[in-house]
């Protein structure tokens, strides 16, 4: 490892380490992972308990390959995004990681104050984020990391709303451009934005804060 690598990685270790520090403040199970393997680890303890596994759609999720290792363990897995499922199929599946055993995913922002900041279409994914499920793992790459709710909202409008667009094939202006346009597409993505500023009463919510870039 060069010394330029060697510096960046101290930089955004603490980085991590804040917004771990925070969520912890916040009332969040928080954990730094070194690395993305340890997030893996973790998870993988974590479900030894669980029968049903819920997945948000995640390219986080899909680069740990979380799903490979959770088949292995046996596990039930809910994933609206598995191939070959109907309209009704998928919309079951989402329903049912609403009172799974543990679900799964990212968040688009976390900021140093400790805040889970995230944005969705159908709402799916940020309403088991908070309630419902019996557990709830959500990983964090640094590069999700942003200093205030506002530079959080303007990340996802900036850099992850389009991305995620392009990759679901959505033929909205963002998707086309790479800019967010405030448009109103019935395929836009943009509809629910929740802010966890505090853990919930109810839900038990681990936070992997990870020291290596992971989704967008």
């Amino acid at each position: 490892m060069g010394l330029t690598q060697e510096l960046l990685n101290w930089t955004y270790e603490q980085r991590c380490q804040k917004a771990v520090e925070s969520l912890k403040k916040n009332g969040f199970t928080a954990v730094y992972c070194k690395t993305r393997k340890e997030a893996l680890d973790y998870i993988a303890n974590e479900a030894k308990e669980a029968t049903t596994v819920g997945i948000g759609g995640s390219m986080t999720m899909a680069e740990l390959k979380v799903a490979d290792m959770l088949t292995e363990m046996g596990k039930e897995i809910l994933n609206h995004n598995a191939p070959n499922l109907s309209p009704e199929e998928r919309m079951a599946v989402r329903r049912r990681q609403l009172t799974c055993d543990l679900f799964l995913c990212s968040t688009n922002a976390l900021t140093l104050t400790g805040s889970l900041v995230n944005v969705d279409g159908s709402g799916n994914r940020a309403a088991a984020m908070f309630f419902g499920p019996r557990k709830v793992i959500i990983v964090a790459g640094r590069n999700k990391i942003v200093g205030t709710v506002e530079e959080g909202l303007k990340r996802i409008k900036d850099y992850a709303a389009p991305t995620n667009a392009r990759r679901l094939n959505l033929p909205t202006p963002c998707a086309q451009t790479g800019f967010c346009m405030d448009c109103d597409s019935p395929n836009r993505i943009c509809r629910i934005t929740t802010i966890l500023e505090k853990k919930p009463m109810t839900t038990d919510i681990h936070v992997l804060v990870v020291n290596e870039d992971l989704g967008f």
